[in-house]
This record gives structure tokens, C-alpha cells and sequence, in this order.
């Protein structure tokens, strides 16, 4: 190969290409979660700590956990629509796309660790992992806190049959008021508990476990943009993003 060859190649290597990346959806629903995530926890953290903050009226708590629920409705709406667009959307939003892989992203590492730098249209295999494990998360906290909202103060999907099957004999269950034990079944009311105890547990410390991810997803990214590819922040308001060079997930 000649240089003027082996320039002509250097020259089309490093060429910057423009690709769409991250569809709408995709882009509102990062940003929608992101904003009910931190809504969430900042109402949990006032309910975890609300004698402390001096809140012990039992309806202020109710109004709090209320607030939650509501929140987390949206949450839950937010993340459903994220789940059906799993597999309606396009390449990059696609769960099937977003597989990790261990052997991958063994590759990928000792790549960098090489002081090479390859470069992704989507998420890399470390980001694959990352978005993955996130997305079980959500998943978890959603169920646990859809459960906890129906033993709680009997909202739905679950309250209802909640009610009805703590309802002494005879009494209404749509009576039923959260943190009264007036017409409720108190054998049943203690069968239930072990059940609702679990899940708020699990609940509780799969937030943690999320701010952990969180923490740990934005200074990776914080780290990728400087280091390896920038754009990555850009890209996930843009939708677009800008890469020199060949790209390792080609179609």
C-alpha cells in the first residue's frame, strides 16, 4: 500500500458521520422518568423522615403516601409505554438490541484497557449492562410499590381486592379506611402483613440500589463523554449523534 493509499485511509477513518440515534420516545421517556424518579424519592424520603420533620398526624401521613401513589402511577405509565416501545421502536430502542453481553463486554474493556477507543451508534456492551440492570429495577420497584399502595391505603390494582378479603363478615369492604381497623378481619389483616412487610422492604432497597445505579450511570457517562465518545449527553437530547471514525454496531 502507497502513503498517499494509507493517507487516503487515514482521511476516510476519521471521517465524522452524523447518526440518528435515539428516537423520541426513547429521549421523552429518559428524561420523564428522571424527573419522577427524583419526585419520588424526594416524597419517600419525607415520609421515611416525617416524625423527624415533625409530620405525625396520621392524615398527613395518609396525604403523603397518597402523593406517592400518585407520582408513581406515572412512574408506572412512563415505564409500561418504555417496556411496549421495547419492541416497537426503533433499532436502538429495541430490548433485543440492548442484550448484554458477557463476552462483549470483556472485548470492550480489554479494548480500552489497549488504549483503543471503539466507538458505538447505541449503547456500548458496558452500557447495554448498565441499561439492563436499570430497567429490572424499575421493574421491581414498580410491582413492590403498586402492592404496597394496594395494603397501604387500599389504592388500585390492588386495594380492592385487598378490602374485600380483610372485610370482617357482613361489612362492606369499600368502607374499609387505611390505618383503621374498624370492620376489618384482624386474622386476615395479620395474614396479609408478612407479605406487605417483604415487599415494602424490597421496595425500600431496590431505591437504593437505583441511586446506587444512577450514581454509578451518570459518572460512567460523565467519563465516556470526556474520554471516549462525545456526544453522549448531547445525543439523548438531540436524538443525533456524531462519531469519527468506523463504528463497531453496524447493521
Amino acid at each position: 500500500m502507497t502513503n498517499h493509499d494509507n493517507n487516503n485511509r487515514i482521511h476516510k477513518s476519521e471521517k465524522i458521520t452524523t447518526y440518528r440515534v435515539w428516537d423520541k420516545p426513547s429521549r421523552l421517556f429518559h428524561w420523564v422518568n428522571v424527573l419522577l424518579v427524583l419526585s419520588l424519592v424526594f416524597v419517600g424520603l419525607i415520609m421515611l423522615f416525617r416524625k423527624d420533620l415533625g409530620i405525625d398526624a396520621l392524615e398527613a401521613k395518609i396525604k403523603l403516601k397518597e402523593l406517592h401513589v400518585i407520582i408513581g402511577y406515572l412512574f408506572a405509565a412512563n415505564l409500561l409505554v418504555r417496556i411496549i416501545w421495547g419492541f416497537m421502536g426503533n433499532r436502538y430502542a429495541k430490548f433485543s438490541q440492548n442484550i448484554p453481553n458477557i463476552r462483549a463486554i470483556k472485548q470492550y474493556r480489554a479494548a480500552l484497557k489497549d488504549g483503543q477507543n471503539p466507538q458505538y451508534v447505541g449503547h456500548n456492551p458496558l452500557g447495554k449492562l448498565a441499561v439492563a440492570t436499570i430497567m429490572l429495577t424499575l421493574t421491581l420497584i414498580m410491582a413492590t410499590g403498586l402492592f404496597r399502595a394496594g395494603t397501604d391505603i387500599y389504592y388500585p390494582p390492588f386495594g380492592s381486592a385487598v378490602t374485600q378479603y380483610i372485610a370482617a363478615d357482613g361489612v362492606d369492604a369499600t368502607l374499609i379506611k387505611p390505618y383503621d381497623e374498624t370492620g376489618i378481619d384482624k386474622s386476615k389483616l395479620a395474614e396479609i402483613k408478612p407479605a406487605k412487610s417483604f415487599a415494602g422492604k424490597v421496595h425500600l432497597y431496590s431505591v437504593y440500589f437505583l441511586l446506587f445505579l444512577i450514581g454509578l450511570h451518570v459518572a460512567a457517562v460523565i467519563q465516556a463523554e470526556r474520554r471516549h465518545q462525545p456526544g453522549i449527553i448531547s445525543a439523548m437530547f438531540s436524538g443525533k449523534k456524531s462519531i469519527k471514525g468506523p463504528i463497531e454496531d453496524k447493521d
